[in-house]
């Protein structure tokens, strides 16, 4: 016992190390230095079973326990302790190990035919700022995979039935076993036969060819929330492809787009726009009607109201989806200057312009007030 190496050594952990750390060395070093990496390299295949027999102890509680205090002689045969490397003391699956280099087939323990989810179908629907914005119903239409009506799914043609796959027995794979250095290995792949449904047909249905699954074109009406955004998502649950073996239906996603509207524009729930007045509302003050999605709103703008000025309107905006909380509207008044005067109107405002002098103008006179200081 005295050319052993000490397992915790041979592993490179330490004595305290714990369960994990133990059997995360253990995996990088019987990756490195397993035969399939390393053929007909003998130092390999004996650092291999050096690996392996550590692991099966350090890996065992009460061998371990053992080992922690009496060493190597605690399984020395001629105390009648006795060790032998079996080769099945792995406490995984090794296609875990080795299923990123030899594919998932590699060592892989059968597990039956595996049902896997039918895939999702992605559909893009086309709303209107107030679809959007209010919600709304929408029939869609869209390619999806489902069972076949005329056979129900099983791929035969009416008045007959599938029969089990004499290949896998039923079981969808097939196992073939090899002899290696470190006893029988196997490796299941998918019957070729059944394609791993477990089942043959002798008379396929003529509808589906035999598979037990159409492609057909589907309508359903969907119901599309208020508040909705461009570029959102709606999952609308089991209305996707249906599973080839048995598993769950996929889902059906809708991706949401709003079309431009011709007043406003959204910003989350926040929508905007603006508004033209003339020189006299703005001036004196005014009542003016202010759009929004549900009608048009009586507001009073201040006297003095100067272009670019904005206004918010408090739950005017749009609805929050799945809530009653509603976002608001902001409108900017812009100053509409007339154009097309006749020489009346030109005189009267000539002679507004002189009355008012500097006085009702203080942002521009503060304007040429600055450039003359600066140039002092």
């Amino acid at each position: 016992m005295a050319d052993k190496r000490d397992y915790y050594e041979v592993l490179g952990v330490q004595k305290g190390a714990s369960d994990d750390e133990i059997k995360k060395a253990f995996r990088a070093l019987a990756k490195k230095y397993h035969p399939d990496m390393n053929p007909g390299d003998a130092e390999a295949e004996k650092k291999f079973k050096e690996v392996n027999e550590a692991y099966e102890v350090l890996s065992d509680p009460d061998k371990r326990a053992k080992y922690d205090q009496y060493g190597h002689a605690a399984f020395d045969q001629s105390a009648g302790g006795g060790y032998s490397y079996s080769g099945n003391g792995f406490d995984f699956d090794l296609s875990d190990l080795f299923g990123g280099i030899f594919g998932s087939s590699f060592g892989s323990r059968s597990q039956g035919r595996r049902q896997t989810a039918g895939n999702n179908v992605y559909q893009r629907v086309y709303l209107t700022f107030e679809e959007a914005a209010f919600g709304c119903k929408k029939e869609i239409s869209y390619p999806r995979v489902e069972a076949c009506a005329t056979c129900g799914g099983s791929g035969a043609a009416p008045g007959t039935s599938p029969v089990t796959c004499r290949k896998c027995g039923g079981r969808g794979v097939v196992t073939t076993t090899t002899r290696t250095m470190l006893g029988m290995m196997q490796q299941q792949t998918t019957c070729p036969d059944c394609g791993g449904r477990g089942k043959t047909v002798a008379t396929p249905c003529t509808d589906c060819k035999g598979k037990g699954f159409v492609r057909i074109n589907k309508k359903l009406e969907v119901n599309i929330p208020a508040g909705i955004d461009n570029g959102q998502q709606l999952s609308v649950r089991g209305q996707g492809d249906v599973s080839t073996n048995g598993g769950p239906t996929g889902d059906l996603i809708i991706e949401v787009a709003v079309k431009p509207h011709s007043v406003f524009t959204r910003e989350d729930y926040d929508i905007y726009c603006e508004i033209p007045i003339t020189f006299a509302e703005a001036a004196l003050g005014a009542e003016i009607d202010v759009p929004s999605l549900e009608g048009n709103i009586k507001y009073t703008i201040p006297e003095g109201t100067q272009t670019g000025t904005q206004f918010r309107l408090s739950g005017k905006g749009i609805k929050y989806v799945n809530s009653q909380r509603k976002g608001d509207l902001i409108f900017t008044v812009t100053v509409e200057t007339p154009k097309g005067l006749n020489e009346k109107q030109k005189q009267l405002l000539r002679d507004f312009s002189v009355s008012c002098g500097k006085t009702n103008f203080k942002n521009k006179q503060k304007f040429f007030d600055k450039i003359f200081k600066d140039k002092k």
